[in-house]
């Protein structure tokens, strides 16, 4: 998508901002939380038509490589967070991925892959995955919902896609149309329950910026103010609790693009500032 170039532009221009071009995801790592069968195909071109619409985007050889740099960078940046505290993917969020199929527009789910990848070097690492694009992460919440090594928390909108939700540790949908604050308080509430009942060594966050008000698919009102104090809440959080954090961009389908590379530029550079307090 166009989107990430853009971005990528923009970030390269910021000030003590390291850029490092990811390394794809090999098969033992994606066969972790997917099954040896879908790996096999969508690294062969073996997938069947309906597979492929399901995804979205016809198969390629870029797009296979594509999809396992985006895996790998979320798991190259939930190691740069537990080393420095902070990492950010530039792309990544590809939660409705399941362990045997793709789905819109997300071939291998990067969050699921990189929690099972620090949890072979780390194997008491608490993983908790948090999911604010509008879209319910129905593909992470399958293959991780029931995990107790993990706590999936997927705050979206209830009437959007995907129309067939799938069970996370916690789930909070939204009506149409909600705005900055009821959506902040809403995520104090999931934060606190979150607190309340897991105790995470390190958190993979899912930036979206689709529920922004001006995002084509998102159906939620939330201004640029209020995207800023959702990141400075979870960015908070991680912090109060002495725990590494790696983003990843997730959705954002923005009328105009520049507004929703607007959005994921000012995440990232919460995300630095957050990465100059010392506080871990």
């Amino acid at each position: 998508m166009e989107k990430y170039r853009l971005l990528r532009d923009r970030v390269s221009k910021m000030v003590g901002v390291e850029l490092v071009e990811p390394i794809g995801a090999s098969d033992e790592d994606l066969l972790r939380v997917h099954t040896s069968t879908y790996v096999k195909a969508v690294s062969e071109g073996l997938l069947e038509d309906a597979d492929v619409r399901e995804i979205g985007f016809p198969w390629s050889e870029k797009m296979v490589e594509r999809s396992r740099r985006s895996a790998g960078a979320t798991v190259q940046a939930c190691l740069a967070a537990i080393n420095e505290g902070v990492a950010v993917n530039l792309a990544g969020g590809t939660h409705h991925a399941y362990a045997n199929k793709g789905s819109g527009f997300c071939v291998f789910n990067d969050a699921a892959v990189a929690a099972k990848y620090v949890q072979d070097i780390y194997p008491k690492l608490q993983v908790a995955i948090i999911d604010l694009d509008v879209h319910q992460g129905n593909g992470t919440a399958a293959i991780l919902g029931k995990d107790p090594s993990c706590f999936t928390l997927s705050i979206h909108g209830e009437k959007n896609f995907p129309f067939r939700k799938e069970l996370s540790h916690l789930d909070i949908g939204l009506k149409d149309g909600v705005g900055d604050q009821e959506y902040l308080e809403t995520l104090n509430q999931a934060l606190e329950i979150l607190e309340s009942k897991f105790n995470p060594e390190l958190i993979i966050y899912l930036a979206g910026a689709d529920p922004h008000e001006g995002d084509r698919l998102g159906r939620l009102k939330l201004s640029m103010d209020g995207l800023a104090k959702r990141d400075q809440m979870v960015l908070s959080f991680a912090r109060q609790h002495h725990c590494p954090i790696a983003l990843a961009m997730a959705g954002g389908y923005g009328t105009d693009i520049q507004t929703t590379v607007d959005v994921h530029e000012q995440t990232i550079q919460l995300a630095f500032k957050h990465s100059l307090n010392k506080g871990y």
